[in-house]
């Protein structure tokens, strides 16, 4: 089980550094830099990302991410963490991206108009007002896209292999709770059978997981909340 649990938490952290900081920046252009035209060109194409296949972004870090990480000079395995959390963090982009800006878009027009009188510039204004007063949405996004990370199953299953190991090396091979699932429970694993109660006991383990990963972000959410009139 350790094994299992070190390599979905490796794989999220991966895919949250990649996602969290590019979303929200994405998210602060779209809200406070972008004309509506190209806000309305530019968002549906980022959301066009969330309709892909997760086995495609499975493959795609297979087949393109780990042989580029190669030539770059970066010493991977063949099956590796570090090239599924890096596709990951893109396939998550959308949600962080999307429901951030949807977060600022419902900050006040006031708020802005006050900041600009006073002499604020647009970045003063989008990193001390507007993301501070969205704060609440934002973490939610990031709640939701780390717990999509930690459920997602095809990106871990083709990329990063199905050799447990406890390691935190992102360059190594490594497997997922998920992975394991859908590996072991494939149809022929006998009723009662220590394989067939081990998939429970991980699943239990992945629901407990995201239960308290919830718990956390609706307490934070609940405390940073902002409401206006």
């Amino acid at each position: 089980m350790l094994q299992l649990v070190s390599g979905t938490i490796n794989v999220a952290v991966i895919a949250s550094l990649v996602a969290m900081p590019l979303g929200l920046g994405a998210a602060i252009y779209l809200s406070e830099y972008a004309s509506p035209r190209t806000r309305g060109i530019l968002k549906p194409a980022l959301e066009l990302l969330a309709g892909i296949p997760t086995i495609v972004f499975g493959y795609f870090a297979l087949t393109f991410v780990t042989p580029l990480l190669r030539d770059l000079g970066i010493q991977v395995d063949i099956f590796n963490t570090l090239s599924a959390g890096l596709v990951m963090g893109v396939m998550l982009l959308p949600t962080v991206a999307s429901l951030s800006e949807d977060a600022m878009g419902a900050v006040p027009r006031d708020l802005r108009d006050g900041a600009y009188a006073l002499g604020a510039t647009k970045v003063q204004v989008a990193t001390r007002i507007v993301v501070p007063a969205a704060v609440s949405g934002i973490v939610a996004s990031f709640v939701l896209a780390i717990s999509r990370a930690v459920g997602e199953t095809m990106i871990v299953l083709v990329a990063m292999g199905q050799q447990p190991n406890l390691t935190f090396d992102p360059r190594e091979a490594a497997e997922a709770m998920t992975a394991f699932i859908a590996a072991t429970g494939a149809g022929d694993v006998p009723t009662g059978s220590l394989e067939y109660k081990t998939i429970f006991a991980v699943g239990a383990t992945l629901f407990v997981l995201t239960l308290v990963m919830n718990v956390v972000a609706i307490r934070l959410v609940r405390r940073y909340r902002e409401v206006y009139e």
